[in-house]
């Protein structure tokens, strides 16, 4: 089996971020190839898309620089994420009563999945069901399949997003840009699968993503997720305070991630700005509002239903809001009892380019993980094949099919006019216009390929006929664009909750 190339996107509220990696058939290993990224402004606002075209601009942007990586191949498919302010989570209890005692079969437990997900949400569609626990009569269980009893209760955490949000992925990627969407992962959770050990889930522990617009928060607990939350506020907010000091956004930047604070009061940094810029003044919005953002991180405990104590795997950092100096020490001093780390991830993980900083592209990295998990696709088009024509005189001057220099005996000439053009032999289509799946009409032209228009011509004008030995191409056939990804994506989801909820969940615990 040759090795798979998978492409992720992730569509941030600072950046749009790209990756492609190799998947080894054998072991599962992901290799990092490139990463690539594209700043934005105000047009993806809390993790929701509010401009479309701009959007689909910016990612294709990403895109280009990543194929020039892998050229002559094109990326045909992507694998993208949810994340944001649109996401929440909500726990509820699924009960299967029986008349009899009665085998727990998997049809049962298809039957709880498809309830699960088809919970109706006011504007919001479920993206996971993740299990917690399974009981069987009232006794609670590691594999429900194969056990007899009268009731059957599976408590289930329900993770959704807006409808609104979904429609917008499928604009930007399969409208606009041609790109067909493989799956779809939950970004908190694709991150906790990156760089989680299987010890801190077990022990109870916290996973934090400091983004741009917002900061995430997954608490695990007996290796299942209880709590998933989206705070309004991250290190943008920061920056924005700092302007308050008559700096532009760009230097505020600068000043926050070079020489900024978290830690009320602390020292100035060994390093300082060339110029006048008084620190003490920066750090003070720094250290303010990274103290209600941090504030907040730490109440998600309480509304999980938990204490510090009962989280021992302590608190794993990600993100780039996780770079800012003195951050992790201002959390281990309001959670005392808890250490704090930075998130990085896992050995099954290799990168390839030493430009890339692994812990500021956690992100990104997560979707191709997560995609290397499941079955990969490859997400490239097919290595194209050279293929060789035969070489033909230039003709010079017009010459009747019947007369030669050995006189008027008939010779056959050495290639027609005109050849059509063969399948096989068909030139590489533009990236964002493959056969199966043609673009939609767009206001704006791609970059890399501007199409040349023949113009109609006036009435009472001859059109300018085709020269003998041009190659005319047959334009393709149109074929049936085929369903969105979102079209099977509930199907998957269905499937991957079954195979779950039909395993053993809890297989750290009886190891120990």
């Amino acid at each position: 089996m040759e090795e798979k190339t998978i492409v992720a996107l992730e569509i941030g509220s600072s950046k749009i971020k790209g990756a492609i990696g190799s998947v080894d058939p054998s072991s599962g290993a992901l290799s990092v190839k490139a990463v690539e990224e594209e700043r934005i402004s105000d047009i993806v606002r809390y993790g929701c898309i509010r401009n479309v075209v701009e959007t689909a601009a910016a990612v294709r942007n990403v895109v280009n620089r990543l194929e020039q990586r892998e050229a002559p191949r094109k990326i045909e498919r992507v694998y993208l994420s949810i994340g944001g302010r649109s996401l929440s989570s909500e726990c509820v209890d699924i009960e299967r009563r029986f008349p009899t005692e009665t085998e727990i079969t998997a049809e049962v437990i298809k039957d709880i999945t498809e309830e699960a997900l088809n919970r109706p949400l006011s504007d919001r569609i479920v993206v996971k069901a993740l299990p917690r626990e399974l009981r069987v009569d009232n006794a609670p269980t590691p594999r429900a399949v194969g056990m007899y009893g009268q009731q059957m209760t599976a408590r289930l955490t329900l993770v959704s997003c807006r409808n609104q949000l979904v429609k917008s992925l499928t604009q930007v990627i399969e409208g606009r840009m041609g790109l067909e969407i493989v799956d779809v992962a939950v970004r908190p959770l694709a991150e906790a699968d990156l760089v989680l050990m299987s010890d801190e889930r077990r022990l109870g522990c916290m996973l934090v993503d400091l983004g741009a617009e917002t900061t995430s928060v997954a608490i695990y607990k007996d290796g299942v997720l209880v709590h998933l939350a989206v705070l309004p506020m991250g290190s943008r907010n920061i920056t924005r305070d700092i302007t308050a000091l008559n700096y532009l956004e760009e230097r505020a930047e600068e000043l926050k991630i070079a020489f900024g604070n978290a830690m009320p009061g602390a020292e100035q940094h060994s390093l300082r700005p060339a110029d006048s810029t008084d620190m003490t003044a920066v750090n003070n919005y720094i250290s303010a509002r990274a103290g209600e953002i941090l504030l907040n991180v730490v109440e998600q405990i309480k509304y999980a239903g938990l204490t510090p104590d009962r989280l021992p795997g302590g608190v794993i950092l990600v993100g780039r809001g996780a770079r800012l100096a003195g951050l992790s020490a201002r959390l281990e001093q309001m959670l005392p009892n808890m250490k704090v780390r930075v998130g990085l991830p896992d050995n099954n993980v290799h990168i390839l380019d030493g430009r890339i900083q692994s812990s500021d592209a956690v992100d990104v990295i997560a979707i191709l993980s997560d995609a290397a998990r499941n079955e990969p696709k490859e997400c490239l088009s097919p290595q194209p094949t050279i293929s060789r024509q035969p070489q033909t005189q230039p003709q010079t001057g017009y010459q009747t099919g019947y007369q030669s220099q050995q006189g008027n005996t008939y010779q056959a000439p050495q290639q027609p006019a005109y050849q059509p053009q063969q399948p096989a032999q068909q030139p590489y289509q533009h990236p964002y216009q493959p056969n199966n799946r043609p673009i939609e009409n767009t206001p704006y032209t791609s970059v890399a390929h501007t199409p040349q228009v023949t113009p109609t011509p006036a009435t009472g004008q001859r059109p300018t006929p085709v020269s003998v030995g041009t190659t005319v191409q047959q334009p393709a056939p149109q074929q049936t664009r085929k369903p969105s990804a979102f079209g099977t994506f509930m199907e998957r989801i269905k499937t991957k909750v079954a195979n779950v909820l039909t395993e053993n969940m809890y297989e750290e615990s009886e190891e120990e």
